[in-house]
C-alpha cells in the first residue's frame, strides 16, 4: 500500500516539472508569447486555483460517499487531468499573442482544478493512514521521491531523447520544436494517468478504516468559512504556511529559470543537460533517506532548519563563482563535474526540506482536533498550498521580469548573447533566491509543535474517545 501511495506522486511530479521549467520556455521561445504575457497567464491561473484549494478541501474534510471522503474526488480527477494535460502542449496555430495568453490562462486554470481533485485528498490521507511521528515523514518521502523521479524522468526524456529526436537542418536545436513538445504532452499525460489510478485503487482497500466524515448537517457559507478560520487558527501552521510561501517562490524562480542558466549562462549541451537532470535522481534517493532519518535523530523543525541552511547557501555556490572570476570560463571538464556534484547534493538536501515541512502539517491535524472536535486534514493540505500557489506564479513573474532586466529576449541563439547579459542573469539570480530562501528559515522557526508535543495531542485524543 505504501509504495501505491507514493507512486501517485507522479502525476504531481510531470505536472510540476512541465509548468516550472518547460511552460515558459515552450510558450516564449518556441510559440514567441511575450514571456510577460505568459508569466502573468500562470500567475493568474494559480490565484484562481489557490481559491478553490479550500472548497475542495473542506469538501473532501466532510464527502459522504460509499468509497470515503477522499477516493470519489480522486477517481474523478483521472481523465480531465490527462485530457487538459495533453491540450495545453498542443495549441493553436496562428493565434495572437491576445489568444494564445487566454489560450493558457484558461487549460492552466482547467488543468490545476482537476489536480487538486486529486492532490488535496490524496495528501489528506497521510495523517489518516498512521497517527506515528516518524512514520508520517517516511509516507510522504516515498510520495516526495516518485515525484521527483517522475518529474527528472520527464526532464531526461526530453534532452535524452525528444530533443535530439526533433534537430533538424531546419530547426538544429530540438528544444526549439514544437513537434517535440506535441510528443512529450502524449507521453507525460498518459504517465499522470496511470499514476492517479495507481494510487487511488492502491488505497481503496483502506477506505473502511480512515475517518469517518462528521454527522451531515446544514451549513451556511458563514458557518463554513468559520469552521476554516477555527481550524487554521494556529501559530504554528501560520509559521508554515508563511514559510511555504517564500519556499514557493524561490522554488518557482529557480525552477523556472533552471534551463535558461544551464542552456545560456553555463552553456551546457541537451546532453549534458540530460546527464544533470538524471543526477536528480540520486537527489531523490538522498531526499528520500534522510528525511525519516532526520525526523529520528533531530526532530522535524529543528532538523528542516539546520538542513535548510546547508542546502540553501550552498545552491548559488557555483553560479557566484563564475560571476567573481573564481571558476573557468567554459562548461566542460571540471566546471561541468562541480556543477553536477553541487545540484546532486543541494537538490537533495532540499528535497528533504520539503519532506519535513509536509509531515509538520501533517502533525497539526490532532492538535487542531483537540481544539475544534473535528478531523480537518483537507483543509490543512488546502490551506498550506492556497498561499503556495499564488506565490508560486509570482515566482515565475519573477523570473520573467529577471529575464526581461539581464536583456535575454525570446528566441534568443546561445551563441549570440552576449557576456554582458549573461553576468546580469546571475547577478540577478543569485541574490534573489538567497533573499527569499533566508526569509523562509526565519518564518519556520517560529513553528512549535515537537514529538513530545505531538505525542501529547495523541494521548489526548484517546483519553477522551475513551470516555466518551
Amino acid at each position: 500500500m505504501r509504495i501505491a501511495y507514493g507512486f501517485g506522486g507522479v502525476a504531481s511530479g510531470i505536472k510540476d516539472n512541465g509548468f516550472s521549467y518547460f511552460l515558459l520556455l515552450f510558450y516564449t521561445q518556441v510559440i514567441g508569447v511575450d514571456a510577460r504575457l505568459v508569466g502573468l497567464a500562470i500567475t493568474l491561473g494559480l490565484v484562481v486555483d489557490a481559491l478553490i484549494d479550500p472548497v475542495i478541501g473542506y469538501w473532501s474534510d466532510n464527502l459522504h460517499s460509499r468509497w470515503g471522503r477522499r477516493h470519489p474526488l480522486m477517481y474523478g480527477a483521472v481523465l480531465p487531468v490527462a485530457a487538459l494535460y495533453f491540450m495545453l502542449w498542443n495549441p493553436p496555430t496562428g493565434w495572437s499573442d491576445g489568444a494564445l495568453f487566454a489560450y493558457v490562462l484558461g487549460l492552466g486554470v482547467l488543468i490545476r482544478v482537476a489536480m487538486t481533485l486529486y492532490e488535496i485528498p490524496s495528501a489528506a490521507l497521510v495523517p489518516e493512514l498512521t497517527e506515528d511521528y516518524d512514520q508520517r515523514s517516511t509516507l510522504i518521502s516515498l510520495r516526495t521521491f516518485f515525484g521527483w523521479v517522475g518529474g527528472t524522468l520527464a526532464a531526461v526524456m526530453m534532452f535524452g531523447a525528444i530533443f535530439p529526436a526533433f534537430s533538424t537542418p531546419a530547426i538544429p536545436n530540438g528544444q526549439f520544436n514544437r513537434d517535440a513538445y506535441r510528443l512529450y504532452g502524449m507521453i507525460a499525460s498518459g504517465a499522470m494517468l496511470v499514476a492517479i489510478l495507481v494510487t487511488s485503487l492502491g488505497t481503496h482497500r483502506r477506505i473502511p478504516f480512515l475517518k469517518a466524515p462528521p454527522p451531515a448537517r446544514r451549513k451556511s457559507l458563514r458557518t463554513i468559512i468559520g469552521e476554516i478560520i477555527e481550524t487554521l487558527s494556529n501559530r504554528s501552521f501560520l509559521a508554515l504556511f508563511i514559510t511555504m510561501a517564500f519556499g514557493l517562490i524561490a522554488s518557482g524562480v529557480a525552477a523556472s529559470l533552471s534551463f535558461y542558466i544551464n542552456i545560456y549562462f553555463w552553456g551546457f549541451s541537451s546532453a549534458q543537460i540530460a546527464l544533470l537532470t538524471t543526477g536528480i535522481l540520486l537527489s531523490a534517493v538522498i531526499g528520500g533517506t534522510l528525511a525519516p532519518l532526520v525526523t529520528r535523530k533531530l526532530g522535524k523543525r529543528r532538523g528542516a532548519i539546520i538542513v535548510g541552511l546547508v542546502a540553501f547557501l550552498g545552491a548559488p555556490m557555483p553560479i557566484m563563482l563564475r560571476l567573481l572570476g573564481l571558476l573557468p570560463e567554459g562548461s566542460t571538464g571540471g566546471v561541468y563535474w562541480f556543477v553536477l556534484v553541487t545540484a546532486v547534493l543541494d537538490v537533495g538536501l532540499i528535497i528533504t526540506f520539503q519532506i519535513l515541512a509536509a509531515s509538520m502539517v501533517a502533525d497539526l491535524v490532532e492538535q487542531a482536533e483537540l481544539r475544534t472536535g473535528r478531523r480537518s486534514e483537507g483543509v490543512f493540505v488546502a490551506s498550506s498550498t492556497l498561499l503556495g500557489k499564488v506565490v508560486q506564479g509570482l515566482g515565475v513573474t519573477i523570473a520573467s521580469l529577471v529575464l526581461t532586466v539581464a536583456g535575454l529576449k525570446a528566441g534568443a541563439d546561445p551563441s549570440q548573447v552576449s557576456p554582458e547579459t549573461l553576468w546580469r542573469l546571475g547577478a540577478i539570480y543569485v541574490p534573489t533566491v538567497l533573499a527569499l530562501w533566508m526569509a523562509m528559515l526565519f518564518a519556520l522557526s517560529f513553528y512549535k509543535l515537537t514529538r513530545s508535543d505531538h505525542e501529547a495531542n495523541l494521548a489526548e485524543l484517546a483519553a477522551r474517545r475513551n470516555a466518551a
